[in-house]
Formats: C-alpha cells, sequence, structure tokens
C-alpha cells in the first residue's frame, strides 16, 4: 500500500478515536489532521500547496449565504424553549387529548412535530417533555416503555421535519457533493436547502403518522397500556389560551415553512422571520409574568406579519417594472407600514425578553451553539483538504466500487457506516466529515442528491434512539425519574427504531416520497 494511503487512513482512524476519547471535535480536526500534513511534507507525499488554499476555503464557508440560516434558525430555537412555549404545547394538547383513551400518547407525538418544526432542537425537546410529559403520563398508568419512547421518538422529529439544522448543513454538503460529482460528469449541480424541506416534508409526516398509528395500535390492543386521563380539577380551556398556547406557534410554522415552500422567500430571510416571529411569541407568553404593558404592540406585530405575508401572495410588490397601478402603490405603502409595526413588535418582544430575564441567556446559547457548528466547519474544512492531498477521496470512491451488490452494495454500506458513527458522534461531526467523503462517488453511481440526503437524515435520526448508546435516550435518562429503570427506557424505543427503519425502507423503495414535492416547487 502506499504511504499516502496508509496516512490518509491512520488520520481518519486518529480523528475518529481523538473524538471517541472525548477531545473537542474541532480542535481534533484541524488538529490531527495539521500534523498529519506536517508528517506528509516531511515524508515528501504530501504537497504543501494544498495547504495554500484553506484561507479561501474558510472565507467560502463565512460567506455562504445558506449556512447564514443557521445562527437565525438556531436563535428561533432557543427563544422559543426559553419562554416555555413547549410547556404551553404539550399541557394544551395533553387537556385537548387526554381524556382519550392513549390520548397523552398522541400530544407527545403532535407536540414533538411541532416542536422539531419550531425548535429543531432534540436535547431540548427530549428534555422538555421528560419533565413535563413522563410523569403524568406515569401518573396516569401508561406504560414506562410507551411513555418513554414515544417522548424519545418523537423528540428526535427534530432531525427530519424541516425547518432543520440538520438538513441546513446536509444541504450545504450535498451540494458541495453534488458539484464535485457534476465536475466528473456526473450529478446534476447544485442542491438547495429548500430541496431538502421540500424532500424532507413528506417522510416526516409519515413518520409522525406513524408513530400515532403504533400508540393508537398500543391502546386498542393493551388498553392498560395507555388509559385515558382521569377527571382533574383543571378549568376548561379558553380560546385565548387555544390560540396564543397552540395557534400561535402553528402559524409561526407555517410562515416560516410557507415562505421557503412557495418562494416568497429563501431560507436566509425565511429564518429572520421564524427569529422575528418567535421573539413575538416569546413576548406575548412572558409579558404578563415581565408585567409589561407591551401586549397590544405585540399582537399588532403579529398581525402585521399575517398582512405582509397575505399581500404577497395576491399583490405584486415589485418596484422594478414598468408600470405600478394605484392599487399596487396603495398596497405597497401599506405593507411599508406593516413592516414597521412588525419591527417594533419584535423590538417589543426582546424587550419583554430582558425584562423577563431570558434574553442575555437566550443570544449566549444561540452564539455558543453557533460558534461550535461553524468551529467543527473549519475544523472539518480542514480536514477534507489534507485527506483529498492525500488521496483519500479516491480511497473511499474505490472502496465503494469494489463493494459487493453494486451501488446498492454501497449505499448499504455507507448507511451501516454512518448508523454506526452516529451512536458515537453528534451529527454535525458525521455531516461535515463523513458525507464529503461518501456522497460524491454515490451520485456519481446515479443516485438523486436529494433522495440521498433524506435517507442520510433518517438514518442519523434512527441512530439517536438506538441503544444503549443513543443520544435522545441518554437525554430522556438524565432528566427522567430515578424509578424509571434504564432497560425499560431501551425496550420502549425499540418498536419506533422499527418504525424509522420502515420509513427507511419506504424511502429507498419509493423515491418519490422524497423527490415529488421539490420536483413541483421547483416546476
Amino acid at each position: 500500500m502506499e504511504l499516502e494511503i496508509v496516512l490518509a487512513v491512520a488520520m481518519f482512524a486518529a480523528v475518529i478515536a481523538g473524538l471517541l476519547a472525548g477531545y473537542p471535535v474541532a480542535l481534533t480536526l484541524g488538529g490531527v489532521s495539521l500534523i498529519f500534513a506536517v508528517i506528509g511534507i516531511a515524508l515528501g507525499v504530501f504537497p504543501s500547496a494544498f495547504l495554500n488554499t484553506l484561507p479561501s476555503r474558510i472565507q467560502g464557508v463565512m460567506e455562504n449565504q445558506v449556512l447564514i440560516a443557521v445562527p437565525l434558525f438556531v436563535l428561533m430555537g432557543v427563544i422559543l424553549e426559553r419562554s416555555r412555549v413547549a410547556e404551553d404545547l404539550l399541557h394544551i394538547a395533553s387537556r385537548l387529548l387526554g381524556r382519550v383513551r392513549g390520548g397523552l400518547g398522541y400530544a407527545v407525538v403532535l407536540v414533538g412535530a411541532l416542536l422539531a418544526a419550531s425548535t429543531g432542537i432534540v436535547g431540548a425537546t427530549v428534555i422538555t417533555m421528560t419533565l413535563i410529559a413522563l410523569p403524568t403520563m406515569l401518573r396516569q398508568g401508561y406504560d414506562p416503555r410507551l411513555a418513554s419512547g414515544a417522548i424519545a421518538a418523537s423528540g428526535t422529529l427534530g432531525q427530519i421535519i424541516p425547518p432543520s439544522i440538520v438538513l441546513i448543513l446536509l444541504a450545504d454538503a450535498i451540494s458541495n457533493a453534488s458539484n464535485s460529482a457534476a465536475s466528473a460528469g456526473g450529478g446534476s449541480g447544485t442542491v438547495a436547502v429548500e430541496d431538502l424541506f421540500a424532500g424532507a416534508l413528506i417522510p416526516g409526516l409519515i413518520l409522525v403518522g406513524l408513530y400515532l398509528a403504533y400508540v393508537a395500535a398500543t391502546a386498542i390492543l393493551k388498553p392498560s397500556a395507555a388509559p385515558p386521563v382521569d377527571d382533574t380539577d383543571d378549568e376548561p380551556l379558553t380560546v385565548r389560551e387555544i390560540f396564543f398556547g397552540l395557534g400561535a406557534p402553528i402559524l409561526l410554522i407555517l410562515a416560516v415553512l410557507g415562505s421557503i415552500l412557495t418562494g416568497v422567500a429563501p431560507p436566509t430571510e425565511a429564518a429572520a422571520i421564524g427569529a422575528g416571529g418567535a421573539a413575538l411569541l416569546a413576548g406575548l407568553r412572558l409579558a404578563e409574568e415581565a408585567r409589561s404593558r407591551l401586549t397590544p404592540l405585540l399582537i399588532a406585530g403579529l398581525l402585521s406579519a399575517l398582512l405582509i405575508f397575505a399581500m404577497t401572495r395576491f399583490v405584486d410588490l415589485r418596484y422594478a417594472r414598468d408600470s405600478i397601478s394605484g392599487g399596487d402603490y396603495a398596497a405597497m405603502i401599506l405593507v411599508a407600514l406593516a413592516a414597521i409595526v412588525f419591527l417594533a413588535g419584535v423590538a417589543a418582544g426582546f424587550l419583554v425578553l430582558k425584562r423577563a430575564g431570558q434574553f442575555d441567556p437566550a443570544l449566549k446559547s444561540a452564539a455558543h451553539i453557533t460558534g461550535m457548528v461553524f468551529l467543527i466547519l473549519i475544523g472539518a474544512t480542514l480536514f477534507s483538504v489534507i485527506f483529498r492531498g492525500f488521496g483519500g477521496d479516491d480511497l473511499v470512491a474505490d472502496l465503494l466500487r469494489s463493494v459487493p451488490g453494486g451501488k446498492w452494495g454501497a449505499l448499504a454500506m455507507t448507511m451501516l457506516v454512518m448508523f454506526v458513527l452516529g451512536f458515537f458522534l453528534d451529527f454535525i461531526e458525521i455531516v461535515f466529515v463523513v458525507v464529503p467523503l461518501v456522497a460524491p462517488p454515490l451520485i456519481l453511481f446515479g443516485f438523486d442528491p436529494v433522495w440521498l440526503a433524506i435517507l442520510m437524515a433518517l438514518n442519523l435520526q434512527t441512530s439517536f434512539l438506538t441503544p444503549p448508546f443513543g443520544f435522545a435516550l441518554f437525554y430522556l435518562r438524565g432528566a427522567a425519574p430515578d424509578d424509571l429503570e434504564t432497560l425499560d427506557i431501551w425496550r420502549g424505543a425499540i418498536p419506533f427504531i422499527g418504525l424509522q427503519v420502515v420509513m427507511i425502507a419506504l424511502v429507498a423503495a419509493v423515491p418519490a416520497l422524497a423527490t415529488w414535492l421539490p420536483g413541483v416547487i421547483a416546476g
């Protein structure tokens, strides 16, 4: 074996060993890569010119318009988490569905889907639902395995239901891989975030339906595992509670996803809408606690956002055109005034967050998560440059070509490796390190990049659930009562893992589940 290949394999193994040992991800990627680059230069098998491309590569990362959506979506999720919107969703859904047999299970799954589409933070979602819903479910006589499995599985929906941070990062990695494949004579060029959002929507909703069907089947076949909630002293829900606690987050989700999928705004601008909308909802949620009198301004900001969205659908608001009618001028003025009101409402929301003591923690948490993501991306860029300098990309392509079963065998091997790595590594490391290596040859084999990305996202979601190393199970174990046995948590996750595998098989067998909606939107 040539020395370059030996160093490439040794570098990959050293990075994995460093990550498993618990060293910081970004520093491990960058540090190990630089050490092997120095060794390669000293041995005369690594061209130092590869390192000269690093500054421009990092600059390209920082100027990537798609990745600007990451901090905005992170801020949106953190604000909703800090303002306890998740608690309101769970309480309202539980009170609406609790008297139905299996109702608390339905509530957990539906709220998990809503939180996935609004926060996208798996750890926060699992912990929040564990602290709020799990004690109630156990107190009402739910089977511990059903309760813990439903919470863990629903918490991982943030991996696949858009707008998802995983899908944004995966879109960037798959797009680069598709461009590399296109330059080598295959692939279809750039893949947009909108494509993955649209491609993940149908599989994500089907997965929610499978979860609900499992809860319903359990409630029918084993009634004692999912009994209806006993009568409580809770007062009936008011229209105001339902609208602000349930309706407002749904409107925010529809505004963000709708603006992306209908072409009103690209993902970055839609993420800004989401962050502003989250500030409005947080202000409404915390206004009474903060003793604020800004509620009318917050409501006006929310209504103005709905007005702007409606006007963009029914009126041509473009200024750069030959002729503009008087009605269009009036609509433009109205939208400009609504935008001013919306911005005032967002400012009021941030002021309420400040008075409630949640503004600074939210910004710090969002900055921490964003900084971690981009630092890992820079380290992964350095790793990719040096790995390619050793000819590692050719090694991976040759390895996949040699797998028995042709392109399907190569795909199965890739999915298996990603699944196993998902036990030990976070999705960010896998997306930034593994996907750029395996995706170009798979696309050259003829696989659709959007379909491939959705399969990978579902695979990563499944690894979050798989015992004994699934991250969602660790989150749940840490927040669950001490009397809930770990073995029950593992057993509860197994049926939902089976549903995940069924979903992966469905998407693999029927690619249109992932490719039909992006094609319709593009058309």
